[in-house]
């Protein structure tokens, strides 16, 4: 078995995320798609792997470098590998989480499916462009009146 590096993380990483977003892009009502990812057990394991990169950071030889108060100092902090990998797993996780709220939110509004897919599709590559161009598109249907929500449901 190989060694685990933070260039196998960042590998296994960004494989394990792809099927999550696959699956809300293609199949967003299917049964596995609501088991995994519209459940958020998705985007908890990949934040049980952040929190585990970030503790083997911490525990380190790397443990005081950098921080948040600078860019120097965010700079020094990703000097780290196991930091930059755990920075990377920060960004999936948070993306994902991104992508699941678009999803619910445009089934709440009525937005077809097909609208959100380029949303979804900029969510997943450049995280805030998408957020954005979900934002436009949230125009298109305002959120429905809490009373008429409670008659459908």
């Amino acid at each position: 078995m190989p060694a685990l590096t933070p260039d196998l993380v960042f590998s296994l990483a960004n494989a394990a995320v792809l099927p999550a977003w696959l699956l809300l892009v293609v199949a967003p009502r299917w049964g596995l798609t609501r088991r995994l990812v519209r459940s958020g057990l998705w985007p908890l394991l990949l934040a049980a792997t952040y929190a585990a990169l970030i503790l083997t950071h911490y525990l380190g030889p790397h443990a005081t470098a950098g921080g948040f108060g600078s860019l120097a100092e965010v700079r020094a902090l990703f000097e780290d590998p196991w930091a930059l990998t755990a920075g990377w797993a920060h960004y999936l996780c948070f993306d994902l989480c991104v992508g699941l709220w678009e999803v619910r939110d445009a089934e709440r509004r009525g937005l077809p499916h097909l609208i959100l897919v380029p949303a979804l599709l900029l969510t997943f590559l450049v995280g805030p462009v998408g957020l954005l161009l979900y934002a436009a598109l949230r125009l298109l249907r305002p959120a429905p009146h809490p009373a008429a929500a409670q008659s459908v449901a």
